[in-house]
């Protein structure tokens, strides 16, 4: 548990005199090294103000790769684990440009400062008195109130909502066990333009959702699932994978694309597609774009002759039935030393196995396990980066 803020401390915070304060503290290098001489300089300045000053200089500096302008907002421990990274946020955004948008679980703001210039009208509310404050001076341009996300405030608005994944402190993949609940969430906006950002790993088909499902992936980690109502839809798009990169390059996979494949031998090259592209199931939509084949029709590993750009591979050295005994004789010949293992179809802990080769070479290759009909088999290659 992070530290429980309260609407005095944000008042505080907020303030000319909290502001000079965190200025002061956040010059200090509160590292494991320094911690207690640091919090000690801090009570004898700051007295029992010394929790608040810390933590929020602290979660500053943890929020800075997530959150842009982080150094100067107030937030909590849990919203900033919570929160959507601004990349992803700026992508809605985008997709919401020109609308008057309404998050109604606004937290401390992450969503609303990417909206703040792209949509027409901002409004965000929260039944947390202590977060709707913090968004007050983390987005000041926005309209904000305090209200449940599951009683509408507003008309002709296009609807955010972010219900909380966890569940008596686990995460959690039941609609149901969200907070508030997803089906209850959909009930009360069915009619609305609405846009829900739910776990990738929910069970999309039980929702019997008639609009999109967008998978997004942020410099190869799955962040999110949103769901899109019909009228937030375009080009009869159902299914869509976003893979997003830090440095503004990325692309769209859609259910609209073709997704005929041949069925051939393995290429040259072994292709483990984004997580996005995975879990969207648009595994042969993006295979086809770039002249690419699976190695077998239920496991997502891709192959082909040729390596779609920006893409990391496996070129692949050798080829053979999997048993341990095989590849250990196989890495010895290729003289590697440090093996990286991929698995998908087979039972086999790469964090097990990995000790059990006992390698002993130079050379840095991949393993990639899996199976192809009921045969496993092991493909031994050399990484393209």
């Amino acid at each position: 548990m992070g530290y429980e803020f309260t609407l005095d401390d944000v008042r505080y915070l907020t303030s000319d005199t909290g502001a000079a304060a965190l200025a002061r503290v956040g010059e200090r290098e509160l590292s494991t090294r320094t911690r207690l001489a640091d919090i000690g300089w801090v009570r004898t300045h700051f007295g029992d103000r010394t929790a608040v000053l810390v933590e929020t200089v602290l979660l500053r500096r943890k929020a800075d790769a997530k959150i842009p302008g982080a150094a100067r907002w107030i937030l909590t421990d849990d919203a900033v684990q919570q929160s959507t990274p601004a990349t992803v946020a700026a992508h809605r955004a985008r997709r919401l440009a020109g609308r008057r948008v309404h998050d109604v679980t606004c937290s401390i703001g992450t969503e609303l400062a990417e909206l703040v210039g792209v949509a027409e009208t901002v409004v965000g509310s929260d039944l947390d008195e202590v977060r709707l404050a913090m968004a007050a001076h983390n987005v000041p341009e926005a309209y904000l109130l305090r209200a449940d996300a599951l009683t509408p405030e507003t008309r002709g608005t296009t609807v955010i909502a972010d219900p909380a994944r966890r569940a008596g402190g686990r995460r959690t993949h039941d609609p149901a066990a969200l907070q508030p609940p997803l089906p209850d969430l959909l009930g009360v906006y069915a009619g609305r333009d609405l846009a829900v950002k739910c776990a990738p790993g929910l069970d999309f088909d039980s929702l019997d959702w008639d609009g999109e499902v967008e998978v997004v992936s942020l410099d190869g980690g799955v962040r999110e699932a949103c769901l899109y109502s019909p009228g937030l839809t375009h080009g009869g798009v159902r299914r869509r994978a976003s893979v997003l990169r830090s440095d503004g390059t990325g692309f769209e996979v859609t259910d609209t694309m073709p997704d005929e494949i041949p069925e051939r031998a393995p290429g040259e090259w072994i292709v483990d597609p984004d997580g996005a592209i995975v879990r969207s199931g648009l595994v042969r939509h993006y295979a086809a774009a770039h002249g690419l084949w699976q190695l077998d029709p239920r496991i997502a590993y891709l192959t082909g002759d040729t390596l779609p750009d920006g893409v990391r591979g496996f070129r692949v050295l050798e080829q053979f039935k999997y048993t341990e005994k095989a590849l250990k004789q196989a890495l010895s010949r290729f003289d590697c030393g440090i093996a990286e293992i991929l698995v998908r179809g087979l039972d086999i802990d790469p964090a097990v196995l990995r000790p059990r080769l006992k390698l002993k070479g130079s050379r840095s290759l991949s393993v990639v396990l899996t199976r192809i009909g009921r045969t496993p088999e092991a493909f031994v290659c050399e990484a393209s980066r």
